[in-house]
């Protein structure tokens, strides 16, 4: 195979879930501009529109569907759409996610009185809805054509324990022993599934964690920085290459099961 065609994705339909977000965003555009038909969903339409504009603007072939990643329902009937009108689903990219204010602690909290209500929410989101709903709801027609690549979003903090994100981190390394669950059950049917973590990259759920209203750092933006050896946060489209590498079969037939870290070296780091 040469190496024009190992990231080459012509042809292949791609369903990124959290699209509308700055860093899902960035992955659609990615898989849009390397030749994949992509649907976006989440929901808000504006901004799942705007990308899926913005990816057709560069020359690619986007479309938007209003979805709720925790509603088995919604999902289905957006994978029935995206069948009839861009055809069989073959890379899956699920990026919806966040964290609750009420499921961190703050300096001097006491952990036993963390409300299970928000930590319940925090693991509906990462974990149903943002990866076992959609594995099962779209993995079933991938089932029928014994292929698909499915790449979930982890996190950095579900390598190595973020403080104070408990159940996020938690949540996140419920994520990643899930992909190795499912790459292992699927391999057999010519599925594969893996994942990405993140360190740390702006965007709209952390923004406050990250910076001071005044734009500057803050202290734990400081502190994070100072443990990550590249110096600075990552930028959303940083985290392209590591999503065509996982999307493309040519490039990565073999890969299956696995983490793929992109934290500029926070996670490498003592002291």
């Amino acid at each position: 195979m040469s190496n024009s065609s190992l990231f080459q994705l012509n042809n292949q339909v791609a369903v990124v879930i959290g699209g509308t977000g700055s860093l899902g965003g960035a992955m659609a555009s990615a898989l849009g501009n390397a030749g994949a038909r992509v649907a976006i969903l989440g929901r808000s339409a504006e901004r799942g529109m705007h990308r899926a504009e913005e990816i057709r603007r560069e020359g690619g072939e986007a479309v938007f569907y209003t979805a709720d990643a925790l509603d088995r329902d919604s999902l289905s009937k957006a994978r029935d759409m995206i069948e009839r009108t861009l055809g069989p689903v073959d890379i899956l990219v699920n990026a919806a996610g966040g964290n609750q204010a009420k499921a961190t602690l703050q300096p001097g909290d006491d952990f036993c009185q963390l409300s299970l209500d928000a930590w319940n929410s925090v693991f509906e989101l990462n974990l149903i809805g943002g990866t076992v709903l959609p594995c099962q709801v779209f993995g079933e027609t991938m089932l029928l054509r014994n292929a698909g690549s499915i790449i979930n979003i982890a996190s950095m903090s579900g390598i190595v324990p973020l403080s104070r994100v408990v159940a996020y981190s938690a949540a996140k390394a419920a994520v990643i022993n899930f992909t190795k669950f499912m790459a292992r059950e699927w391999a057999g049917r010519g599925i594969r599934v893996n994942c990405i973590s993140p360190g740390f990259f702006p965007a709209e759920q952390n923004q406050g964690l990250l910076y001071n209203q005044d734009g500057s750092l803050s202290p734990r933006g400081q502190q994070i920085i100072n443990h990550t050896p590249a110096g600075r946060f990552g930028y959303a489209h940083e985290l392209s290459g590591a999503v065509l590498f996982l999307a493309a079969s040519g490039a990565s037939s073999f890969v299956n099961g696995h983490n793929l870290v992109v934290d500029g070296g926070f996670s490498s780091t003592t002291i």
